[in-house]
């Protein structure tokens, strides 16, 4: 994270609240220990984020409030690609049986902003607002090939290229000669890349020349193979991509 930042109490606050959340409930003296402040800072920042409602206090423990899912849902709801996108990723999970989302890309990080399972799903530890570098995956990927040279280089840059299965891709040379293959053919795969035994297919959400996010079909390697893999599912992640696509222009 860059230390350069113009307000750095603004910072040490979002810091804080960060280790609050990733205590995930804890007492004053855990946080403190956390925080690497001294006790007096650390209790008048808690009070200031009590007060203000962005955590909570039970029995001695703190957590942080739901004050931000309001935050992140209302802007969530105001998104053009979210509102044109949502039904469309449901769809895919009754069609397909499978697991569907949305991603993305924020601050050099996939972001999932919506996620549907069909019957047949697995049940995948994932979330919506859940961040990924997007080297790991194949929406994250889909994105990476639709924006401009340098950007992906400074994506790199700041955010690596981590492995996350003895899969992924962690070579820059190699993650571009993909790209282009990307551009080339219209959508991406991952296989087996962030999840072991997972393979999934993800089509680019383009609208006005930008890259706007990208739609996902994920599933079991056994089951999304072959032709599934190969003609199936990427000929419908590009229709409902271009259904999306239209929908966000004109609505």
């Amino acid at each position: 994270m860059n230390e350069s930042v113009p307000v750095k109490t603004a910072k040490t606050t979002l810091d804080f609240v960060e280790a609050v959340a990733a205590l995930d409930g804890a007492t004053f003296a855990e946080i403190t220990d956390a925080v690497e402040m001294p006790k007096s800072t650390a209790h008048d920042y808690l009070q200031t984020l009590l007060q203000t409602g962005y955590l909570v206090e039970d029995d001695g423990t703190y957590t942080i409030s739901t004050k931000f899912l309001e935050l992140g849902e209302s802007h969530r709801q105001g998104m053009k690609i979210y509102q044109s996108a949502r039904p469309e990723i449901e769809k895919l999970a009754e069609e397909t049986g499978e697991h569907s989302s949305l991603m993305i890309e924020e601050n050099g990080l996939g972001v999932l902003m919506h996620i549907a399972t069909g019957e047949n799903a697995l049940q995948l530890d994932v979330y919506a607002g859940q961040r990924f570098p997007l080297s790991t995956t194949a929406p994250g990927k889909a994105i990476l090939a639709h924006l401009p040279r340098e950007r992906v280089e400074a994506i790199i840059d700041e955010h690596g290229l981590p492995a996350v299965t003895t899969n992924t891709i962690t070579d820059p040379d190699v993650l571009f000669e993909e790209l282009e293959t990307i551009r080339e053919r219209g959508y991406s795969t991952d296989l087996e890349e962030r999840v072991d035994g997972v393979n999934t297919v993800s089509a680019p959400i383009i609208s006005q020349g930008r890259i706007q996010g990208a739609i996902t079909v994920g599933g079991p390697a056994h089951r999304i193979t072959g032709e599934v893999l190969e003609e199936e599912i990427p000929s419908m992640l590009l229709r409902t991509a271009n259904v999306i696509q239209v929908n966000i222009t004109y609505s």
